[in-house]
């Protein structure tokens, strides 16, 4: 969808001398595009690297958030903090990370977050030792900030292809934590294993896979992304200029461009929807006697939903659009609540149906509305937008991951789901009125 040209204001300060935007020479002339399109798809499996690592330690730690918050607190009420903490450090991540990739580019800014989630994991894992809700709230905020490093790394991807197959880049990267999703949750029995065997408590075991993993997925960012993706961004969409990183429009005049806010909110309650659900699944399980094993299992079914099925999210965007896309992820979103809430008369079958539609219907909408945020913006503006926008939807789940305890405490799981459900009418009254808008103005031009 084409936007509307909109004059840059110069913001008066200079790109790092640390990071050269214009192309550089990579194994060949700066001008080939044979050398160039070898970099990119060399940087596009790096992020994929990076990604499946980091999602691997974070889906484990997040997996047992609530069942530790409730051994600590010995109440519900309180089970759902550690994944609001974990979402509160994304928001900040996202913002402060974002800010850094443009004084240091993309390459720092992603190393950076990654140690600030081995960091986390460690503290994190102190908390379980001498049991302390509030270190381990601590430590899960490090955690999220962590794994902002790995959803920024989607627009790294963008930055270097045209609009045409700039969902299909995103979807790549994003399909890179199938790993996180398949391998995560089912090494919490053999961390919790390992854990005993060093003297921890079993529940610790969880925190100690990050520091691995997302360790791992820091050097791969540090080692491997050269040139920084900055260097490689594509300079042939209209409005899209790879020097233009000192350019920013006002946030006001780019929200105003068809389809930006729709693709926020979308963005937006798409997190909510998935993160209310989703926290409180696993201790809903165990609350109607069900183990790890299982639990594990449909976290997994629903992680892969997330994640296993991106490429073809992107290839679906770049050949419909993203309208439609957000669109039918929403539909999606909606029919895995109300079989979420049903889950409850269930013994497990439908709830597992249920979560890997919720993953699939979040991951239509994340990549779809992830390339709207892409196009028609130069590198400065995008990077600052990529970065307000992940923080509103990390800052928003938050809410949602803190709420979700306590709506399941004073209602139930089943009322839970119907909420989720429900709260997608808003964004598709987003989509509906920008598109009789932007059909107005065509008709008019």
């Amino acid at each position: 969808m084409p936007f509307g040209t909109v004059s840059a204001r110069v913001a008066g300060r200079r790109y790092s001398s640390r990071m050269r935007l214009a192309p550089s020479t990579v194994n060949g002339p700066a001008d080939s595009p044979g050398a160039m399109d070898a970099a990119r798809r060399r940087s596009v499996w790096s992020l994929m690297t990076s990604v499946g690592l980091g999602s691997t330690g974070h889906i484990a730690a997040i997996t047992v958030g609530t069942i530790v918050a409730k051994d600590l607190a010995g109440s519900s009420a309180l089970s759902g903090a550690p994944s609001a903490s974990v979402v509160f450090g994304a928001a900040a991540g996202s913002a402060v990370l974002a800010a850094l990739m443009i004084r240091r580019g993309r390459r720092i800014g992603l190393a950076a977050g990654y140690m600030i989630g081995v960091g986390g994991a460690l503290v994190s894992t102190a908390a379980v030792v001498t049991r302390s809700l509030p270190l381990l709230l601590l430590g899960t905020f490090l955690i999220g900030f962590g794994n902002s490093a790995n959803q920024l790394s989607r627009y790294a991807a963008a930055d270097m292809y045209p609009a045409a197959r700039r969902a299909s880049a995103i979807g790549l990267v994003v399909w890179g934590a199938t790993v996180g999703a398949v391998v995560g949750p089912n090494l919490i029995g053999v961390a919790g294993t390992v854990a005993v065997a060093i003297g921890l408590p079993e529940l610790s075991g969880a925190y100690l896979v990050p520091v691995l993993f997302v360790g791992a997925a820091a050097l791969v960012a540090f080692a491997m992304l050269r040139p920084d993706p900055y260097q490689l961004a594509d300079t042939t969409s209209p409005h899209e200029v790879a020097g233009a990183i000192a350019g920013v429009a006002p946030v006001a005049d780019i929200l105003r461009r068809p389809f930006v806010l729709a693709a926020i909110v979308t963005l937006v309650i798409g997190q909510v929807v998935m993160t209310l659900i989703m926290t409180m699944t696993p201790l809903h399980m165990t609350d109607e006697g069900h183990g790890l094993e299982l639990v594990g299992l449909i976290i997994s079914a629903h992680t892969f939903g997330m994640f296993a099925l991106s490429p073809v999210s992107g290839r679906l965007t770049d050949r419909l659009g993203s309208i439609p896309v957000m669109g039918l992820g929403l539909a999606t979103l909606a029919v895995s609540g109300v079989m979420a809430a049903l889950a409850p008369m269930d013994g497990g079958a439908i709830l597992f149906v249920a979560l890997f539609l919720l993953g699939f219907g979040w991951n239509l909408g994340f990549v779809a509305g992830s390339s709207l945020l892409a196009s028609g913006l130069a590198l400065g503006e995008r990077t600052r937008l990529q970065g307000l926008t992940d923080a509103t939807i990390w800052t928003s789940a938050a809410l949602a991951s803190l709420s979700s305890g306590l709506i399941v405490a004073t209602a139930s799981y089943t009322v839970l789901g119907l909420l989720g459900a429900a709260l997608v009418i808003v964004p598709a009254a987003f989509l509906l009125v920008s598109h009789r808008r932007n059909a107005t103005v065509a008709g008019t031009a």
